[in-house]
């Protein structure tokens, strides 16, 4: 593949005009912490909010903070659109995220443990056990944890182990040894294998946390020994891929090398339990290489995924949202006969309101049908056990053309994708791991189909990854269609990624890296010269990050001509709605719920004629230089409308969206006086829900978006 013309413009530094990357994207962590804060969210539902923040939080320092650090080391002063250097950025980072974890723990410690254990449901210190608890406890760390435990000494001959990023230990002060001043450390790596809550027999639902089993019985592994202090920690490393595949070795052989470097990689977060004495903590940090700002002294437990089975714990069902039941798009004669169905019109999913069922119809009747000739595929993410797979091995197996393009480095899922990749591969499919130099974050599936009128192609095009699993929890778009055009286009798509080909002009579809930033622009700068013209001018965009510089000043420019825009971005976005004379004309939303928004939709008014665009990209960089994308067209009229009264829906709702500020701060919208709520995720269900029942009832379905600037 050819590498694309990136944009060259050269452009005066305007920090005023941008918000930071990296704060931007800790105020999305601070706006999950606040659902986890709210009263009104059910219990479970706060304590599943508390624990995303931590685990957001592990991948903002594993990634955005390593990168910060790497350049810092290599003398980097270059500073952000927003004007700051990544020192200045490190330290108001530091700031910030110690801030964050503060409030996280102080809404764990002081609200959602104590009403756990007001429903009987508590974690119980080892300490405070009293007989028969404190035997049985014994017994259960002497028969099934302590054959795995292995205490390691850490002096001058022998360093601290390599401990994997996000591994749970325990480190160990002993007294000085016979004839000695100083005291030594040792430390104890925590089974992850094992679970991190130790029911206690008898009873229901109180536990013990297994850091906290171990460290009551550490006399054990160090016999004879003073132990004077013993604290769980958890470290974080550097989680970048350096991925040079210039010498000619296999692709998969390098990604796997690189995986197991990561064991061995700049450790930038070290977490101790909040009473662990100086002593200690200048020990460990001092071992590690982990400056004084990069510890953080936790007042609770390490890691708050060890609470994720209490989250679906069945007796506590109540303290949860009401449970929704995926609607159904399709009916059974129309998923019997997908091919037919989508040869009639096109199919629009909204997950997860809406059934994922027919795209894996589709993949599984495409397997089973001998017309079928060959089916195409990216895969970003999947699930463990995924039927999209399963299909595809099939599909292999009866001896049809499979190819699929298995994205290797996909954050955190590479060891799961390489698994996929073999199986495939031992199936029968042609696998291609990733396009050299790009990675491939395109959402497709093609299949080639034999018919009486010749050659058919039946596609899929999505904004989220082919998992079942999120499908249930994130809000994204996929169109199911027979048009010719997006058929031959996803034809030509393929052949690009498989073979020695430039990449061609397609009729629909919109392809990053070459040709995607440069659509959008004229899309944007379309609806600016209509409103300069004295048109009304509307874009709204739903996205999950805005940071381009092109973008954000072409949408500057588009205000200031009087195009009135609104943004849906629910995590980092570097824009600044509000700037007098510059970006009057632009709001800004996020929203925060019980599903992960993740969708992105592009609507430009165009004059009256509206037109719905679809993503896998972000307004991002990488999205547009450095990723494989697709932008999509939403072109006949019930999926337009369809995504077009979700799109008003979002911008309505009074409940659950923050609204940005031109200073960098959200502020919740509520129900002005006389105003009903709308809780926009409620309210796409509920449009959803009775376009069923209208289509179960033999009447015709009419969504009804409000597509005016003024509506």
């Amino acid at each position: 593949m050819k590498k694309p013309v990136k944009s060259s413009r050269k452009r005066n530094k305007e920090p005023e005009l941008f918000l930071n990357r990296e704060l931007s994207w800790l105020a999305f962590d601070t706006r999950v912490l606040e659902e986890a804060e709210d009263a009104a969210v059910p219990l479970l539902d706060r304590l599943r909010f508390a624990i995303i923040v931590g685990t957001n939080f592990d991948e903002f320092v594993m990634v955005r903070v390593a990168g910060l650090k790497h350049a810092v080391m290599e003398g980097d002063v270059a500073p952000d659109l927003a004007g700051l250097t990544p020192s200045q950025q490190l330290q108001q980072i530091g700031e910030r995220a110690h801030e964050l974890v503060s409030r996280l723990y102080q809404v764990l410690k002081a609200e959602l443990l104590p009403a756990l254990a007001e429903r009987g449901v508590r974690i119980v210190s080892a300490a405070e056990l009293e007989s028969p608890a404190r035997a049985a406890l014994a017994r259960h760390f002497r028969d099934e944890v302590l054959p795995g435990l292995t205490p390691l000494a850490i002096d001058a001959s022998r360093p601290v182990p390599l401990l994997a990023s996000l591994s749970l230990n325990i480190a160990v002060l002993l007294s000085p040894a016979e004839g000695e001043d100083d005291l030594r450390l040792a430390v104890v790596q925590v089974p992850a294998k094992l679970p991190r809550l130790s029911r206690l027999i008898g009873e229901s639902n109180s536990y013990v946390l297994l850091e906290d089993e171990i460290r009551s019985e550490l006399q054990v592994l160090f016999p004879g020994q003073g132990v004077l202090e013993a604290v769980p920690f958890r470290l974080a490393r550097d989680s970048e891929l350096d991925l040079d595949d210039e010498g000619g070795r296999d692709y998969l052989q390098v990604l796997e090398e690189e995986l197991k470097k990561r064991r061995r990689s700049l450790v930038v977060r070290l977490e101790v339990e909040a009473g662990a004495t100086d002593a200690l903590v200048s020990r460990l940090a001092a071992r590690l290489g982990v400056d004084a700002t990069d510890v953080y002294r936790v007042p609770g437990p390490l890691d708050l995924r060890a609470f994720l089975p209490l989250v679906d714990l069945p007796a506590l069902e109540d303290l949860h949202e009401a449970p929704r039941k995926a609607l159904p798009v399709l009916d059974g004669p129309e998923r019997e006969r997908i091919f037919d169905t989508l040869e009639q019109r096109d199919v629009l999913l909204h997950n997860p309101y809406e059934s994922f069922d027919p795209v894996i119809d589709l993949l599984e009747r495409a397997a089973a049908d001998p017309d079928v000739l060959a089916i195409k595929q990216t895969l970003y993410r999947t699930s463990g056990d995924s039927p999209v797979v399963k299909a595809l091995m099939a599909a292999a197996e009866q001896g049809k053309q499979v190819t699929v393009l298995v994205e290797l480095t996909a954050r955190f899922d590479e060891q799961s994708n390489i698994r996929w990749a073999r199986r495939l591969e031992e199936a029968g499919a042609h696998v291609i791991y990733g396009i050299r130099g790009y990675k491939t974050h395109a959402k497709m599936a093609l299949v080639v189909r034999r018919g009486r009128s010749g050659i058919r192609r039946y596609v899929h095009l999505g904004t989220g990854n082919y998992n079942d699993k999120t499908a249930r929890l994130y809000t994204d778009f996929g169109l199911m269609t027979a048009d010719p055009a997006i058929g031959e286009d996803a034809s030509a798509f393929f052949n690009v990624l498989t073979g020695y080909s430039d990449p061609p002009m397609m009729k629909k579809l919109v392809m990053a890296p070459t040709r995607l930033r440069e659509r959008l622009l004229q899309l944007v700068e379309r609806e600016r010269r209509r409103a300069q013209a004295g048109q009304p001018g509307l874009i709204r965009a739903k996205m999950n990050a805005l940071v381009d510089e092109d973008l954000i000043r072409a949408l500057y420019e588009a205000s200031q001509a009087g195009v009135k825009v609104k943004l849906n971005v629910r995590g980092v976005c570097c824009l600044r709605p509000g700037l007098k004379g510059v970006s009057d004309n632009v709001e800004v939303c996020s929203i925060v719920d019980r599903y992960l928004e993740h969708a992105r939709v592009f609507h430009f008014h165009n004059g009256g004629d509206d037109e719905v665009y679809m993503s896998s990209a972000d307004w991002m960089p990488r999205n547009l230089d450095r990723r494989i994308e697709l932008l999509f067209p939403v072109e006949s009229k019930d999926p337009r409308q369809k995504a077009l009264q979700a799109l008003d829906r979002l911008f309505e709702d009074n409940v659950k969206s923050r609204w940005l500020q031109a200073d960098g701060t959200y502020k919740r919208r509520r129900p002005a006086k006389g105003e009903d709520p709308v809780r926009a995720q409620d309210a796409i269900y509920a449009d959803l829900q009775r376009s069923v029942a209208k289509a179960r009832a033999g009447e015709v379905v009419a969504f009804e978006p409000l597509t005016s600037p003024e509506g």
